[in-house]
């Protein structure tokens, strides 16, 4: 059997693939520590809510109505009014309804819109997307359909008090070529926990429009919801940028329910797209997103349940961490939100791939860090020495698997 050109780009082996096949190997193996997913926290209070508003959704006949009825190619028409009303009078963004489409996941949104901004254009020429900050998530490295299809550029890095460090765009070594048909960041940053600076966004936004590119902004983990950010970061959004948030990190990622904010022109391009590929989005987590609107918990919540859970869980890990790991050992990058800590082990002898894999066969899931840098055009040894681990766990496994780290760092020093 033979496959076609696209066929065999998208049955290879990706970061993303093998990271999904050892969870799924992780979770069928008894003891396993599962710190390499991104799966969000089972957030007791979080649980509650949703078990008692499905409850209530079944005796009003709404969730019946939700799973019997196709919605639209843009998705459920009541939670884009609820949408578009909620960020203009929280943001003051000029926004309607035709300004936003939804999507079976995030995943699917950046697939969309990374190929319907970059790749092969009518007149032969290539467009590309940049990511201005790497690291950058490992789930968008293959979601081109053309080969070569990012491009990104190298961090400075600042160094800070207790250990930790924090990646800075490079402004002065941009590769922003006549190639880039999108600006593309995450705002907190999967791997890293990262937020660019409101400063740093504001430049990228400038750049973007005289450069007459779009800017992207991955807001799966920021605000207004679900709000999983420490510092302080003012929201952006106009008509040359695209935002794209989640439900998944309210606690509901089995709802595959993205939501992307764009022009008019953009959204009426995700809904033929959706159309044409999966008819409509599902209307579960949109259905239940509009309850949340309507009721006033969906930013309430955020503020008041799920930015206090993650902020004292990274806590509670970093504390950990310097426990068995000392600065000279390992840094950690400033956390400042999403659900991950970004650990760099400078002078590691060997790869955080030959780390992983040790890791591995003691029944401790990270993720080594080259899967991390999607189109950066030189070799940096920075990317073979550097692992992302998920905080959400229990205190008593994240203890446990620091303390099989530890060992198997101080083996590696010991070579």
């Amino acid at each position: 059997m033979s496959f076609s050109q696209f066929g065999d780009k998208f049955t290879q082996h990706s970061g993303i693939s093998r990271l999904m096949e050892d969870m799924g190997e992780g979770l069928r193996t008894p003891g396993t520590i599962m710190l390499g997913g991104g799966n969000p926290a089972q957030i007791p209070a979080m649980n509650d809510y949703f078990n008692q508003l499905l409850m209530q959704m079944h005796q009003d006949g709404k969730l019946s109505e939700a799973l019997c009825n196709y919605d639209g190619p843009r998705g459920k028409a009541l939670l884009l009014d609820a949408l578009a009303k909620m960020l203009r009078e929280e943001l003051g963004w000029p926004l309607t309804a035709q300004n936003i489409a939804l999507t079976n996941g995030s995943q699917s949104a950046f697939f969309y819109l990374f190929n319907l901004f970059a790749g092969r254009r009518a007149d032969g020429s290539k467009k590309r997307v940049l990511f201005p900050l790497a690291p950058e998530y490992l789930g968008y490295a293959d979601a081109g359909l053309e080969e070569d299809l990012f491009v990104s550029a190298k961090p400075n890095i600042e160094l800070l008090p207790e250990g930790q460090f924090k990646y800075h765009v490079d402004f002065d070594h941009l590769p922003l070529n006549d190639d880039v048909g999108l600006i593309c960041v995450s705002r907190p940053t999967n791997p890293t926990g990262n937020v660019i600076t409101d400063d740093e966004l504001l430049q990228l936004d400038a750049l973007a429009q005289q450069h007459g590119v779009p800017l992207l902004i991955d807001n799966a983990y920021g605000v207004p919801f679900p709000g999983i950010i420490f510092s302080e970061a003012r929201p952006l959004w106009n008509p040359n940028t695209i935002l794209c948030m989640s439900l998944s990190k309210l606690g509901l990622p089995g709802a595959r329910c993205g939501i992307i904010v764009a022009d008019e022109s953009t959204i009426a391009a995700i809904g033929n797209m959706n159309g044409i590929i999966s008819l409509a989005p599902g209307s579960i987590g949109p259905a239940i997103a509009n309850e949340m609107i309507v009721r006033g918990d969906l930013l309430r919540l955020s503020e008041e349940v799920i930015k206090p859970f993650y902020q004292a869980k990274v806590s509670e890990t970093i504390a950990i961490l310097r426990r068995y790991l000392p600065e000279d050992r390992c840094l950690i990058h400033k956390p400042e939100g999403a659900i991950f800590l970004w650990l760099w082990f400078r002078d590691l002898p060997i790869s955080t791939e030959t780390l992983y894999q040790r890791l591995k066969a003691r029944g401790v899931l990270m993720v080594p860090g080259h899967f991390f840098f999607p189109g950066l055009e030189h070799e940096w040894p920075h990317t073979h020495q550097c692992m992302r681990m998920n905080y959400v766990p229990d205190a008593e496994k994240i203890e446990r698997a620091v303390q099989i780290l530890a060992e198997e760092l101080e083996a590696a020093f010991s070579d």
